[in-house]
């Protein structure tokens, strides 16, 4: 980013929770040198949800002597909670969500910026059927949810649950306090689950008359971290489809009540 006060065109939000392996595997290495040989200015925002392992110490020396990165330490609360503890210091004209791990590497955002030129204020990643590296387990599990959601919600969307989506920054800003997961009473998060949030958020994007533009990314499970509280792919997997399930049928609920009529 140039030296001005004009602010920067893009803005890269990276959530971080027990990443450690991640970091030392270059994660964050691959993010900065992909950015500083473009031709716009960027930042790079890490927002650190109370990591207990060696993340936030790993980042902090990460960040010495390199320009337009900060990082964010945060008090546990989830992944939404520290996407949003991002977004609040986030200059950016356009909003990049991407996970720790790059199992979509960064320099898929030229897939994305193409079509947020043609005028959409929305454009998020698809990672097709193919999915290298998922269990035979995770694919299924994939295709169910799938079938679920679309029953009830974002027909024509294919994949909600890519982690990596283009947003205008007007447009996230307004919209990411709405979603139930900052409005429930006594549902204390624990560990890093997945979670349905972003079927919420694309739906209060279509619901408000934002353009949303899915594009086909490169995508294979690079995650390497052990410490996010993950005990057995069968359990983790029963649990976080329960939950996703859960969290769609919210959301129809709140369609149906009229919560979003506002939006």
């Amino acid at each position: 980013m140039s030296n001005t006060s004009k602010p920067p065109f893009l803005s890269v939000i990276i959530p971080c929770y027990n990443e450690q392996k991640n970091l030392e595997n270059g994660a964050l290495d691959q993010v900065y040198d992909y950015l500083r040989t473009q031709p716009y200015d960027w930042e790079i925002i890490v927002a650190n949800d109370g990591s207990t392992d060696q993340s936030s110490a790993l980042i902090h020396e990460w960040l010495q002597g390199k320009t337009n990165v900060a990082l964010y330490d945060l008090p546990h609360g989830g992944k939404p909670a520290a996407i949003w503890g991002g977004l609040q210091h986030a200059q950016g004209e356009w909003v990049l969500f991407t996970d720790m791990d790059q199992s979509t590497p960064i320099h898929e955002l030229e897939k994305l910026l193409p079509l947020a030129e043609l005028g959409a204020e929305v454009v998020i990643g698809s990672r097709g059927m193919s999915r290298e590296g998922f269990s035979i387990l995770r694919k299924l599990g994939s295709t169910v949810f799938r079938a679920l959601r679309g029953a009830f919600l974002l027909r024509e969307i294919q994949d909600t649950q890519c982690g990596f989506k283009l947003f205008r920054r007007d447009v996230v800003t307004r919209l990411f306090p709405r979603l139930e997961f900052f409005n429930r009473i006594g549902e204390p998060s624990t560990g890093w689950k997945v979670t349905a949030y972003d079927v919420e958020l694309l739906h209060l994007c279509q619901k408000a008359g934002y353009t949303i533009r899915e594009v086909t990314v490169e995508w294979r499970n690079s995650d390497l971290s052990d410490t996010k509280g993950h005990n057995g792919e069968l359990r983790r997997y029963i649990r976080e489809s329960i939950d996703m399930a859960r969290q769609v049928l919210r959301v129809t609920r709140n369609q149906l009540r009229g919560l979003y009529d506002d939006i």
